[in-house]
């Protein structure tokens, strides 16, 4: 197949490749953050942040 350029001279077939490549890398990554994650930590920084956003959601423009 002879390569392919794009309008900009990109090698159309070099960048389907390395999508192809990148693609599989995203899923490993995706999987190893997750596994490092402390779920009840977050949920509880999450918790205690929208309660601190209800609170000061009163106190806009006041100082």
């Amino acid at each position: 197949m002879a390569n392919k350029k794009s309008q900009a001279g990109t090698n159309v077939e070099n960048v389907r490749q390395q999508n192809a490549q990148s693609a599989g890398a995203q899923g490993n990554f995706g999987t190893e953050f997750g596994s490092e994650t402390d779920v009840q930590s977050v949920k509880e920084r999450n918790k205690k942040a929208e309660q601190n956003k209800a609170k000061n959601a009163g106190n806009f423009g006041q100082q």
